[in-house]
């Protein structure tokens, strides 16, 4: 894919004018909030967001919005899509969140990756599905403390690859990588990225935001940053690229977050200062990006950018490798 010269004064990812797409006031149940959603584009053209949805328990559980054009005239299930089964999974007492939406073709069907939550903490979940209206859970797979998960759409050495975002106590969190031959059975952690240390907008914490983008020169990765401030924790997202064939290796690491919270209902909400992106999908000139992110963890909103102009600006502000090297 040609890279685009990027004009330094243009945003990478421009916000929709109809921002906020989605809130619980849209929602045909009473909810509290609605955010964080995973996104795919059906082969029927149409978008899917399954989408985090926080009752007023504290609880969330995930409920699908479908549209023709990704933007308008959302159609949303009258019920929940997929809710907590304390039953059979235990580690879900504290409800589900967060999803990853990956198709696997080699499975055809498509992966969702999400956060379980009970009292033992949050880890990582795994189901398959082919239609979002039934689900097989493959369970825990990533014991606690763990989080945004995700796959890779097919094997790399005959193994299946998760990135994630284990948090020991009393130290950085890093983003992950793991290897499978079934998908139940995980190992070889690596650190891929690792979070900075001191002010940097990415210092002490990250994670995936969205599943990687495979592209010619590699992995695309758009992760969040995490920055502890006076006001409180301020979340930005940023990019790095990793090897085709061996993605434990991070061949560029962005230096300068590419987007942050700046709009009333990105700034304002139940958690402040807080853009969030779970899913995108890729338009029919495969570049464009629709990247729909969390608001304030109270709404779902859009944002638009290009494949290539990230390509393009990760080259001219980022440094090789995913380790810090602030120590």
């Amino acid at each position: 894919m040609p890279g685009r010269m990027v004009d330094p004064r243009r945003r990478l990812l421009q916000r929709h004018p109809d921002n906020p797409l989605l809130t619980a006031v849209d929602w045909p149940y009473f909810v509290n909030t609605v955010f964080n959603a995973a996104a795919v584009r059906l082969a029927s053209g149409e978008t899917l967001l399954l989408c985090r949805v926080e009752d007023c328990s504290g609880l969330s559980h995930f409920c699908v919005a479908r549209s023709a054009d990704g933007v308008t005239d959302w159609k949303i299930d009258p019920q929940p899509t997929l809710e907590a089964d304390v039953a059979n999974y235990p580690e879900e007492r504290w409800g589900i969140e967060d999803p990853r939406i990956v198709w696997m073709p080699e499975l055809a069907k498509y992966s969702v990756a999400y956060t379980c939550y009970s009292k033992r903490g949050p880890a990582v979940s795994l189901a398959l599905t082919e239609d979002f209206r039934t689900f097989e859970r493959l369970g825990i797979v990533m014991q606690p403390e763990d989080k945004d998960a995700a796959l890779l759409p097919r094997r790399i050495k005959d193994r299946w690859v998760m990135i994630h975002r284990p948090v020991p106590k009393a130290a950085r969190a890093h983003i992950w990588m793991s290897f499978s031959p079934d998908l139940k059975h995980w190992g070889d952690h690596t650190v891929v990225v690792e979070a900075r240390n001191g002010a940097w907008w990415d210092a002490n914490k990250i994670g995936l935001s969205p599943p990687l983008i495979e592209t010619p020169e590699g992995w695309l990765m758009m992760y969040h940053g995490a920055k502890q401030t006076p006001a409180g924790c301020l979340y930005r997202l940023g990019l790095a690229l990793l090897d085709l064939e061996d993605p434990t290796t991070c061949l560029l690491r962005g230096d300068k977050w590419i987007f942050g919270p700046e709009c009333d209902y990105e700034r304002t909400g139940d958690v402040s200062d807080v853009v969030f992106p779970c899913g995108y999908t890729i338009a029919d000139d495969g570049d464009t990006v629709n990247l729909y992110y969390g608001a304030a963890d109270t709404s779902i909103a859009l944002a638009t950018g290009s494949v290539s102009e990230m390509l393009s600006w990760l080259k001219e502000n980022s440094h090789p490798g995913g380790m810090a090297d602030d120590s």
